[in-house]
């Protein structure tokens, strides 16, 4: 696996526990919204907020498996901070940010989530990846009463006060997937594969369910799981051979998409061998960030479910991109969860500034209808239950490592994180 450097650098600069990102000299002056908003009325349960700062904290994994994935959420929150503070930061208020590693282990995020929220009394928090991870600190959030702005899609069944998801829930992007693999593609037989945690086999699940209840003639036929890490795909390979399925549905995560691919294109698995056999693979779980590691030519010609791609033609997009290029180098990339991770800080901001404050319960009541005009997948607003309305999209692989947007559904998709018949 490999990585570029701007990513390398950003992993030792996050060795420091206090990040504080620099401020725009106008922010050196006193704050000139204190008096309307002064911190006894903003900040009334004792957070990390003065006169002049407030702190939040990032908390994704930039080692182990989960690094290949989650290290462009850490950019991309990096980048929207350093823009909001060049802006004049929030009610006045510069952010600094308290950076702690999951280090790709649940325990681990159950531990420094107490840290930023009981030692650190942070803000918010923009994390986590895994729903593993997820379902690790939403016990200490609704405990302690924190705000986490959680980037990344997921099997949804599951509403919390104190989550943000900016990523799309199950039925945003696991059945819209799989009615265009079956309208489009004709497939009919699917074989579901994925890593052996929550969120693949709760989704697996939700995927079953849909071919065999609402896809005429349709039938899984092949389920199987392996551990995150895992490197040997041969036994698996060899049963997708024997099965022959239409769809290889795939939701292999973080590290083991290398192994899992490149053990693909030897096997003679490809883009192009499947289309000749009129089958196809599709991901949930495979980005451009991902492919950074892959290397394009060993996906080519597969197709990914997702809400956004870095490819995508408009005008907010086109300028996120090049800003996050200048920030972390022309070689970076921005898949799925690196563009949601992006939307965490600026929603947070204009919820605290409908809020007038920064206190948890104020900003959750706050927060249904907040939206964004120029988020670079397009308009996004949150529903009452803490999601957001988006988009679902086709994308098909190329050998550069980026996507070619064939399909999009017409409208903003409503969430519906508890889909009746699909618990």
């Amino acid at each position: 696996m490999t990585t570029h450097t701007a990513r390398s650098s950003l992993r030792r600069l996050l060795g420091a526990a206090m990040l504080s990102v620099a401020a725009a000299p106008a922010a050196l002056a006193a704050n000139p919204m204190l008096e309307e908003y002064p911190t006894s009325e903003v900040n009334t349960t004792g957070l990390m907020v003065t006169d002049d700062t407030v702190t939040v904290g990032q908390l994704h994994s930039v080692t182990g498996t989960m690094a290949i994935s989650e290290t462009g959420s850490v950019e991309a929150e990096r980048l929207a901070i350093e823009q909001i503070n060049a802006q004049g930061g929030v009610l006045g208020r510069q952010i600094e940010i308290i950076q702690e590693d999951g280090a790709s282990d649940w325990p681990t995020f159950a531990e420094k989530a107490k840290k930023l929220l009981i030692s650190d009394k942070v803000g918010t928090v923009f994390g986590c990846w895994t729903s593993a991870s997820r379902k690790a600190v939403l016990p200490i959030f609704e405990k302690e009463n924190g705000m986490l702005y959680y980037p990344t899609f997921y099997e949804g069944l599951e509403a919390s006060k104190n989550v943000i998801y900016t990523g799309q829930e199950a039925t945003q992007q696991i059945i819209w997937g799989l009615d265009w693999a079956h309208t489009e593609k004709g497939a009919k037989t699917f074989f579901l594969i994925g890593s052996d945690y929550i969120w693949p086999r709760t989704s697996n699940k939700i995927a079953r369910f849909h071919i065999e209840r609402y896809l005429k003639g349709c039938k899984v036929v092949g389920e199987e799981y392996y551990p995150l890490g895992h490197t040997n795909f041969g036994s698996l390979i060899n049963k997708v051979k024997l099965k022959k399925p239409d769809c290889i549905y795939s939701i292999v995560v973080g590290g083991s998409n290398v192994s899992w691919y490149k053990q693909l294109n030897a096997a003679g698995i490809t883009g192009d061998s499947l289309a000749k056999r009129g089958q196809i693979l599709l991901t949930i779980s495979t980005t451009e960030d991902e492919i950074l590691g892959i290397g394009g030519e060993n996906v080519a010609g597969f197709y990914a479910c997702m809400k956004y791609f870095q490819s995508l033609d408009n005008p907010a997009n086109k300028a996120f991109v090049a800003a996050f290029k200048e920030r972390w180098g022309d070689d970076s990339v921005i898949g799925d969860v690196t563009q949601a991770a992006y939307l965490g800080p600026w929603l947070w901001k204009k919820t605290v500034e409908k809020a007038g404050s920064f206190d948890i319960d104020k900003i959750a009541a706050a927060s249904p209808g907040i939206e964004m005009d120029n988020a670079p997948e397009g308009y996004v607003r949150i529903h009452e239950n803490h999601h957001l309305w988006s988009k679902a999209r086709i994308g098909e692989m190329m050998p550069d490592g980026q996507f070619k947007v064939l399909a999009e559904s017409d409208e903003l998709i409503e969430p519906n994180p508890f889909p009746e018949g699909y618990q």
